[in-house]
């Protein structure tokens, strides 16, 4: 069985987005496309809405094939630091949702795919997606179609956003990888813009990649709806 490989980037924003453009290049010449993790607003009062330089980066990737899926509205922590939208009941959940959508819109980047911060979502939150027109949801471990309930499972291995950065969690990236794409099994690999700027953790992605095609894992997106094929965890 052939695996395939899903390579996830967050915290695009203005501070961050040359570090991320030159990973896109480096996986163009892969032929590797990305998932690219928007969310309209993050700290430090950014606001995509405003930022017209990345807006016109993201909207020149979805075209050539990478894929914009919604991340959060703003990532901010709800209850005792837990990530944005990991204990919020369905109205609140649905607030955000809507709004996130419509930021999303006003800029050209409108999508139906959703990756919750730190990829958790409440049960509130997986309720009310399909009622604001979400078609799919990616969180830590499975890929769930929401038109269909179709599930690819999947668990995450990611450096950032949530997941250590250490030595040792950049190590098994690259093993994690290795082991899924020999089994045949989808590999979703993630990290944030943030590590991409550190060499350590940007080389761990790069090696996991690699040998996640060195064992024949065929390089896709979080699309909708879900290709058949893998529903095995890596």
């Amino acid at each position: 069985m052939t695996g395939q490989l899903i390579v996830s980037v967050s915290g695009i924003r203005d501070e961050t987005a040359q570090v991320v453009a030159d990973f896109a290049t480096e996986m163009d010449c892969r032929s590797v496309p990305l998932s690219l993790l928007v969310a309209p607003r993050l700290k430090d009062k950014y606001r995509l809405v405003s930022d017209a330089v990345t807006q016109d980066w993201l909207r020149d990737r979805r075209d050539r094939g990478d894929a914009i899926v919604l991340h959060g509205y703003d990532q901010a922590a709800t209850k005792h630091r837990r990530a944005e939208f990991a204990a919020l009941p369905e109205h609140e959940a649905r607030l955000r949702l809507l709004a996130a959508d419509r930021v999303l819109e006003e800029v050209g980047l409108r999508t139906r795919l959703f990756a919750p911060p730190r990829w958790i979502a409440s049960p509130g939150a997986v309720t009310v997606l399909p009622s604001v027109g979400f078609r799919l949801l990616a969180g830590m471990t499975a890929v769930r179609d929401l038109a269909d309930g179709a599930t690819v499972r999947s668990h995450v291995i990611g450096v950032g956003d949530g997941f250590r950065a250490e030595p040792w969690r950049c190590r098994a990236m690259v093993l994690g990888a290795s082991r899924g794409a020999r089994r045949g099994r989808l590999v979703r690999l993630a990290i944030s813009a943030k590590q991409l700027g550190k060499p350590g953790p940007r080389q761990a992605v790069l090696d996991a990649v690699d040998l996640a095609l060195h064992h024949g894992a065929r390089p896709t997106v979080y699309r909708w709806p879900l290709q058949d094929g893998v529903r095995e965890v890596a």
